[in-house]
């Protein structure tokens, strides 16, 4: 990653709502979003401005609005995220927090997320679904694969409901050592491994978490499925609703069965089952 983040200062159209119009940025490779009143602030990392701009610019022409950008420090940022991070519960399983709030009393997992520049922390509709998705799985004594893990939330979860082996691998540096943090902070152990589903060891898993986008998963379905053991369980999101077929289309050709779906603010996630 660049030592350079820079954030898009975008006003929201009055043709759109704020929701749906945020939606149009969460699919790319950007670090985050904060939502305001009359605008949006999306943080991008350098290395990625050039498609991020390409996409950014037919919005403008199609909306009819001036975007202005400014570079971020990283120091910056996390004293940003550090002011405006906010507790999250999701419903009586899990409640999400930085190390500076207080422990949620009436939910079965309580998770320390200091997210920094990764993404994950139960606050996008795709991170509370996976999460939400996960309750429903008998998860002790399992094995689980987290694939492009972020804040390392879902895995820190995953250890939480009592797996017994979880490895973790997201191609990000920051978020490497960021996961590595967060588990330090929740009290649990795991594999954290810098690279990409290719680098993982040959291993079949009860359980993989891949809550990526749309493309990712179409490129690497096939992949995804060869490490979930017969009878065992896929989650997917990162998918908006008018893109399920897809998903659903090339899973069915890796031997993938949904068996759940659920969607939330226009994103949708997944469950299979390997056939």
């Amino acid at each position: 990653m660049s030592n350079t983040i820079w954030i898009y200062h975008i006003p929201v159209p009055e043709s759109i709502d704020k929701e749906p119009f945020t939606d149009l940025f969460n699919w790319l490779d950007i670090e985050g979003i904060e939502e305001n009143d009359d605008h949006i602030k999306v943080y991008v990392d350098d290395s990625n401005t050039f498609e991020f701009e390409e996409h950014l610019e037919n919005i403008a022409l199609e909306y009819h609005i001036t975007y202005t950008k400014v570079p971020l420090e990283e120091k910056n940022w996390n004293e940003d995220w550090e002011k405006n991070f906010e507790p999250v519960k999701i419903g009586p399983l899990v409640g999400v927090r930085a190390s500076f709030h207080e422990a949620f009393p009436d939910v079965q997992f309580d998770i320390i997320i200091n997210p920094k520049m990764s993404f994950g922390t139960g606050h996008h509709a795709t991170t509370r679904q996976v999460m939400q998705m996960m309750g429903r799985l008998p998860l002790q004594d399992s094995t689980v694969l987290d694939v492009g893990s972020g804040t390392g939330i879902l895995a820190i979860l995953a250890a939480k409901m009592g797996a017994a082996s979880v490895v973790a691998v997201d191609n990000d540096p920051w978020c490497f050592e960021n996961h590595i943090e967060n588990n330090q902070l929740n009290d649990v152990s795991m594999e954290v491994i810098l690279g990409n589903l290719s680098d993982i060891p040959d291993a079949e898993f009860d359980l993989v978490l891949a809550n990526i986008q749309r493309n990712y998963l179409l490129e690497h379905m096939a992949a995804l499925a060869e490490k979930v053991r017969i009878g065992g369980w896929l989650i997917v999101s990162g998918i908006l609703t008018e893109d399920e077929k897809d998903i659903l289309n090339k899973a069915l050709e890796c031997h993938l069965l949904a068996q759940y779906l659920t969607e939330a603010d226009n994103w949708a996630c997944i469950l299979f089952q390997k056939n």
